[in-house]
């Protein structure tokens, strides 16, 4: 089964960390995703920083990739021009490289969803065919949920 998901840093740290204001959000979001996702090192790398006083956390977050819950795709040099473009054209907003890694993601699989916190760089971020990307959780309608 091929990963129709993107998954950035904010939904992993979210997950596996019960402190995080979005933990009840994100473990209801993925409910309703594919029980695999796409994602890249850099976003792996992230989600380990930010989960550094959590060792627990960390061990969590690579059995999920050990058991390919979590699917880091495999970086071909020929990627590199593409990220940077993505970076350069994006200069002005911030991107950073896991965020540009998704983005060319998008691009070579054909995915169009992305779990994430980060609206407001993923609501910019455009596929080279200049679609955008569907964002999950849709934080305002849950936000609004009673």
């Amino acid at each position: 089964m091929k990963p129709g998901v993107l998954l950035d840093t904010g939904p992993v740290v979210a997950v596996l960390s019960e402190s995080d204001a979005h933990h009840a959000v994100c473990v209801a979001a993925l409910k309703n995703l594919p029980a695999r996702m796409l994602t890249c090192w850099p976003v792996i790398t992230e989600a380990a920083w930010l989960l550094r006083s959590r060792p627990a956390a960390i061990q969590a977050l690579l059995r999920l990739v050990r058991e390919g819950v979590y699917v880091p795709a495999e970086p071909q040099a020929s990627d590199a021009a593409a990220i940077a473009m993505i970076m350069h054209r994006y200069r002005s907003a911030g991107a950073q490289l896991a965020d540009a890694c998704l983005v060319h993601l998008a691009d070579c699989e054909r995915i169009d969803t992305v779990f994430t916190l980060d609206r407001r760089h993923f609501s910019v971020y455009r596929t080279r065919a200049g679609r955008p990307l569907r964002i999950v959780p849709d934080l305002e309608t849950t936000a609004a949920d009673p």
